[in-house]
C-alpha cells in the first residue's frame, strides 16, 4: 500500500484498520454473545457513518467513503463474514457456504479496494471476485494448522469426501493420508482464480492495478511454496521472504 498516492494510501489504511478490528473480534477467544454484540455495534457505526453521523473514531474512514464512493453493503458483508466465525467454528463447510465466506471476508474487501485504486466498475468487481477468492483459498491452505488449533477447518466437505475423508474434526482431518490430495484440489482452484485475475489486470491500465498485481504475485509465491513443501504433517510455516517481496514490488514499480 505504501506505493500508492497519499489519498489512496490513507484510504486503504482506513479500510485495513476496519478489517483488522472486526477480524480481531472474530478471532477473540472470548464469549460468543459478547463478540456478536461487538459486531452489531460495528454495523450500527457503519450505518451511522452513511447517515453522515460517523462516530469520532471513524472520521478517517468516513473521509475515505466520501472520496472514493465506498459502498455500505461491502463493509456490512465483511462484518457478516466475521460473524460466520463467531456464531460457530466453521468445520468442513459445503461449497456454497465456503464460497459465501470467501466473498464476504475477502472479495468484499476487494470491492472496496478496487474503488480506491480507480478501476472501472465492471473490471473492478470481476477482479475482486477472482483475486479475493484466490487469496482466501491460499490463506486457508497456509493456515491449516493455525485454524485447527482453534477448532476451525475451512476445507470443503465435498473435496474431503471425494478423497475418502469423512471426519470433520480438524486434527483428525489433517492427520489423514489423503489430505495432500484434497489440498491439491484447492490449489488447482486457487490457481484458476489467479489466472482469471491476471487476465483482468492485463487488460487494465498498469497504474491502477499495480497494488493488486503485487499482492497477487506475492500470494502466488506463497501458494507455490506450499505446494513445494507439501501438506502432509509436519507442515512448517510458510512465510514470504522480504527479498522476494521487494523483488516483486520493484518489478511492478519499474
Amino acid at each position: 500500500m505504501r506505493i500508492l498516492p497519499a489519498a489512496q494510501r490513507e484510504a486503504m489504511f482506513e479500510i485495513y484498520s476496519f478489517c483488522r478490528a472486526v477480524d480481531d473480534i472474530a478471532d477473540d477467544p472470548g464469549p460468543r454473545p459478547a463478540r456478536r454484540e461487538q459486531l452489531a455495534q460495528w454495523r450500527a457505526d457503519i450505518d451511522a457513518l452513511y447517515r453522515c453521523a460517523a462516530p469520532p473514531q471513524l472520521a478517517g474512514l468516513a473521509s475515505a467513503v466520501r472520496t472514493f464512493d465506498l459502498q455500505r453493503e461491502d463493509f456490512l458483508a465483511v462484518i457478516d463474514g466475521m460473524e460466520m466465525d463467531v456464531v460457530a467454528d466453521i468445520r468442513a463447510p459445503d461449497w456454497p457456504t465456503l464460497d459465501l465466506y470467501c466473498d464476504r471476508v475477502a472479495c468484499a474487501v476487494g470491492r472496496l479496494s478496487v474503488r480506491v485504486f480507480g478501476m472501472e466498475a465492471e473490471s473492478g468487481r470481476a477482479l475482486a471476485h477472482h483475486l479475493g477468492r484466490a487469496l482466501q483459498l491460499t490463506n486457508i491452505l497456509r493456515d491449516l494448522d493455525e485454524d485447527a488449533a482453534v477448532g476451525r477447518l475451512y476445507l470443503p466437505r465435498e473435496v474431503l469426501h471425494a478423497h475418502g475423508i469423512v471426519a470433520t474434526d480438524p486434527g483428525e482431518v489433517l492427520a489423514q493420508r489423503a489430505i495432500g490430495e484434497a489440498c491439491a484440489d484447492i490449489v488447482e482452484l486457487a490457481n484458476k482464480h489467479f489466472g482469471e485475475a491476471d487476465a483482468i489486470m492485463a487488460r487494465c491500465p498498469r497504474r491502477v492495478v499495480r497494488a493488486p498485481r503485487i499482492m497477487g504475485q506475492a500470494y502466488q509465491v506463497i501458494l507455490e511454496s506450499l505446494v513445494a513443501r507439501g501438506f502432509a504433517a509436519p507442515r512448517p510455516a510458510i512465510r514470504l521472504p522480504r527479498v522476494k517481496l521487494l523483488g516483486i514490488v520493484l518489478r511492478n514499480l519499474f
